[in-house]
């Protein structure tokens, strides 16, 4: 699946361009993706999901916290495509969450806290080392699922990365000096 990847050396877009929350304003110097282009390559991979899947049941899982909003717009489009086409794929939601920080350190230690139906979609924020992602899908695996995909909005290039990488790359790669001081 193609995405977008965002060099090191992207200056990004001035704020005066943007409607930036007054609450955000001190904290940001540019906006390295526009609002828009999220929310398009989300309603792409929607369609590329439905399609992908062809017409199997889709057990949708969020993984809590931050992938909570782009987890709910990739089923609202999921839901619009059902709505609106000749063939719809059945979709079940479920969330679970996994804990690998400890004030903002990683632990190395994946914790995992709620999921009962764990079966083919995962929906994550960032993956940043891949070795939270490759915990929950050894836990996966042990139910058997018949397949397991996984999306991501954003894919942080990090020299403690692992090497894993999400199935359906959604938005764009980046690297560590592009990201802001909070999550």
């Amino acid at each position: 699946m193609a995405y977008i990847q965002i060099p090191d050396d992207e200056k990004g877009y001035k704020l005066d361009l943007f409607c930036v929350p007054k609450h955000y304003e001190e904290d940001l110097d540019q906006v390295i993706i526009p609002h828009g282009l999220i929310m398009d390559r989300t309603e792409r991979l929607a369609r590329d999901i439905v399609r992908d899947m062809g017409g199997h049941h889709i057990v949708a899982l969020c993984v809590l916290k931050g992938g909570y909003t782009f987890f709910a717009d990739l089923l609202d489009y999921i839901k619009a495509l059902n709505q609106n086409s000749d063939k719809s794929v059945p979709l079940t939601v479920d969330f679970i969450r996994l804990k690998s920080y400890c004030n903002d350190q990683s632990t190395n230690i994946v914790k995992v806290i709620g999921g009962d139906e764990l079966s083919t979609l995962n929906g994550k924020d960032i993956v940043e080392t891949g070795r939270t992602m490759e915990t929950l899908l050894s836990l996966l695996s042990e139910c058997n699922p018949k397949m397991v995909k996984v999306v991501s909005l954003l894919v942080k290039r990090t020299p403690r990365s692992s090497g894993y990488r999400p199935d359906c790359e959604f938005c764009c790669v980046l690297c560590v000096s592009c990201m802001p001081s909070h999550r």
